[in-house]
């Protein structure tokens, strides 16, 4: 009888582990999972309440609860920038100074939210009105070659020192002078905030930067080298400038003696010539050919300068205008002065220079030659170029070559050419035409060097020429009555 307990017991033992403990492990597990589960609840909820805190601390206005969400302020800012406002602000920065700008929101406290997380303190936000009458104009939003060249410059060494990039962003928006480029800073910082790459943000703010240099960011974004992009781009930009003042530099002395010109023979006749001719009159004596001349076109100016000028006012509007929205015009006239017999040569010169210096960036940043005509083609302002581009991308889509395009071409000069041809036969296109644009800008520095030495001597005589026609068609008839006088 006790061996037959002992059995059942131990049957009954067996048979518990085998049905009960599973059922009695499934609901610890199912009591582990609910606890789990509730701990992460918990801990998704802290952190929720950390970061509402850590907003509402950013965002917080001498003592007052704005209650911006900055999560909602970056997502927001993803959506139609049509539904945006602008609104006028004025903020203290870390050093005191007032500083006022304005800012695209959907909210006063979004403004208010990026301005106190950007470290400013702020003084008023207003929201600028917009009426049927006022239109907004963006003064200095273009960054000029100059400006460009500097901050590239900076931004490569900020991030050499192992500064972050959006650190270095704010950094250039709070050292700038100018409200129109803090604008466009900190429209940068914002976007990188958002979690934007720097090429998407800086294409947000296509108005104020180059599209050359938003794709040689985009490209330097996929092989990961950025401060090495930005150097090349800052000596790009700087060769630029150095281009332009050069033109202006040959022009300047040029345009003051001839507005010169213009003004002091304009005085002579106007109210110097009028004076000799009641003498005249007078006199009664025989007026010569070139007096007459003179005196009528005194008479002319007098009578109808108001005239001239306003007439001189719409003829250059139109032209401005024309040659803007006009394609076929604009074209007109741009090959109207690359066949002038001095000054066509440095348009030619300086043309070529861009492309080929902006072509080989492209090149040597591995971007795709059908991609590097597609960018050219748009920051190119010269419409005879933006044909050879466009029948150069027609040529490639057959399976042709680049050189086809511009075989013969009276705009791309022959030695230009032949490079074109070596670089693309020996597969070292990008170096080739580095060396095409080097050779060039050498050729247009001493094409403008000859203009300013030409032009100089020209205008002078023309002055010296036309002040000398109206002195001596007032002396001629002056010494032909003081001859009567003494003979008589």
């Amino acid at each position: 009888m006790g061996a037959e307990m002992n059995i059942f017991i131990s049957v009954y033992h067996v048979l518990r582990d085998l049905f009960v403990s599973p059922f009695k492990g499934n609901g610890k597990s199912k009591k582990e999972k609910a606890d789990k589960k509730q701990n992460k609840q918990k801990n998704v909820n802290d952190d929720t309440d950390l970061m509402s805190e850590a907003i509402k601390n950013a965002t917080s206005l001498s003592g007052k609860d704005t209650r911006a969400n900055l999560q909602n302020v970056l997502e927001d800012r993803k959506g139609n920038k049509e539904e945006l406002l602008t609104f006028n602000y004025v903020v203290k920065d870390s050093y005191g100074k007032l500083l006022k700008s304005s800012f695209d929101a959907k909210s006063k406290n979004e403004v208010e939210a990026f301005l106190i997380n950007e470290g400013y303190t702020v003084e008023s936000i207003e929201l600028k009105k917009k009426t049927k009458w006022n239109m907004e104009i963006n003064i200095g939003l273009k960054f000029k070659s100059g400006d460009l060249s500097f901050a590239l410059t900076q931004l490569s060494t900020y991030i050499k020192a192992g500064i972050p990039l959006i650190d270095s962003v704010r950094i250039l928006a709070k050292q700038t002078t100018k409200p129109a480029h803090r604008k466009i800073y900190q429209k940068l910082v914002f976007d990188l905030v958002a979690g934007e790459n720097f090429s998407r943000a800086l294409e947000n703010q296509s108005d104020a930067f180059p599209r050359l240099l938003i794709n040689m960011i985009k490209a330097s974004e996929m092989t990961g080298d950025l401060p090495t992009t930005l150097d090349e781009m800052s000596n790009y930009y700087k060769s630029i400038e150095e281009t332009r003042r050069q033109m202006i530099s040959a022009l300047t002395y040029p345009a003051i003696i001839f507005i010169f010109s213009i003004i002091v023979v304009a005085f002579v006749l106007i109210w110097v010539v009028p004076n000799f001719v009641s003498m005249f009159a007078e006199a009664g004596g025989e007026i010569p050919g070139i007096t007459k001349f003179t005196l009528a076109a005194s008479s002319f100016l007098s009578n109808y300068y108001i005239i001239i000028i306003i007439v001189l006012a719409i003829i250059t509007i139109s032209y401005i205008l024309a040659y803007k929205n006009i394609k076929s015009f604009r074209k007109t006239m741009q090959i109207f002065y690359m066949k002038l017999p001095v000054f066509g040569n440095v348009i030619i010169y300086n043309e070529v220079t861009m492309f080929t210096k902006t072509f080989a960036q492209l090149l040597n940043h591995s971007v795709h030659i059908t991609d590097s005509m597609a960018i050219l083609s748009k920051i190119s302002s010269n419409e005879v170029y933006k044909e050879i581009i466009a029948n150069t991308m027609n040529t490639l889509s057959k399976g042709g070559k680049i050189s086809e395009s511009f075989r013969g071409h009276w705009a791309f000069p022959i030695v230009a050419y032949e490079m074109l041809v070596t670089g693309e036969s020996t597969g070292q296109l990008g170096p080739m035409m580095e060396k095409v644009s080097d050779h060039f800008n050498n050729m247009h520095k001493n094409a403008v060097t000859q203009i300013k030495a030409f032009i100089e001597p020209v205008t002078i005589i023309l002055l010296a020429s036309a002040i000398g026609f109206i002195l001596l068609s007032i002396f001629i008839p002056m010494f032909g009555l003081y001859s009567a006088v003494e003979g008589a």
